[in-house]
């Protein structure tokens, strides 16, 4: 696997605590009307652990995904971030704790550039006002010059190079994928939530995808929730497996004891196992 040249600042400047991503979910159940999305998931992920999770279309991965990202508030049960209820919280306090987010369908700004897509991610850490925006004062121009080393790290991290000043609307699918992951990191997250980032990619995009994604856990320590329907890969590089059936959690290990369990056999995968 190919490494990255040095360590990004916003990985290489976090202290231990900084980095702690401890998420619990205690008896989480979504309803929508007569319909029961969720219903009594117990689930936790451990700082610096990638989490997967499998399920047949309709199971309620996304509206989990929703309900750790403030999209959804859970009619019952509570969320536990770092030891804190954050339990309806809105997607922007989460956001500025630290749980950040790439969707299923790509949310990026079609009109405008790679960087300035991720740029807008940065507004969370800017410690100015608009007054000294106008006059780009002393601080701002510090704060503009650190966010920018930020981005030409994260760009040279996913190989955009080449693509920086590209408006995104001009980009292949899998390309517009690797921006959205980008802008994500970009936010500084403890938590990384990651909705099917590999959907709709050519095999050599998922290689180059899956590759980033296990450099930011194994060597960067990123916590990480993945959702995916590519089962080698779900089972190539987490560390657990949750798999959801019918809006409950069926089954919950290690990828070994998930891909021989008999339920998940029967409701996900038909009769035969993993190759």
């Amino acid at each position: 696997m190919k490494s990255f040249r040095g360590e990004p600042s916003i990985f290489k400047n976090r202290k231990p605590e900084e980095n702690r991503a401890d998420l619990e979910l205690n008896d989480i159940t979504l309803r929508f009307g007569g319909i029961t999305a969720l219903n009594r998931i117990n689930l936790k992920v451990n700082s610096g652990e990638l989490l997967g999770i499998i399920g047949p279309n309709g199971a309620g991965k996304t509206s989990l995904l929703n309900c750790i990202t403030g999209y959804y508030k859970p009619q019952k049960g509570s969320i536990t971030f770092n030891h804190k209820n954050v339990t309806g919280y809105s997607t922007h306090h989460l956001t500025k704790i630290g749980i950040g987010r790439t969707f299923q369908n790509i949310e990026l700004f079609a009109g405008m550039s790679v960087l300035q897509n991720m740029l807008l991610a940065r507004n969370l850490h800017s410690g100015y006002g608009l007054g000294q925006a106008a006059f780009f004062s002393k601080k701002v121009k510090k704060e503009e010059v650190h966010h920018r080393k930020v981005l030409e790290e994260l760009i040279d991290f996913l190989e955009m190079q080449s693509i920086r000043k590209s408006l995104v609307g001009s980009l292949p699918y899998g390309m517009r994928k690797r921006v959205e992951l980008g802008r994500a990191l970009a936010l500084e997250p403890k938590l990384l939530v990651l909705d099917e980032p590999l959907a709709g990619m050519t095999l050599e995009e998922k290689e180059d995808m899956v590759r980033f994604l296990v450099e930011l856990n194994t060597a960067w320590k990123q916590t990480m929730i993945l959702v995916e329907h590519d089962m080698s890969i779900v089972m190539g590089i987490s560390q657990r497996v949750a798999v959801l059936d019918f809006g409950a959690k069926i089954a919950e290990g290690t990828p070994h004891h998930v891909q021989n369990h008999p339920e998940v056999i029967k409701a996900y995968l038909g009769e035969a196992t993993f190759a």
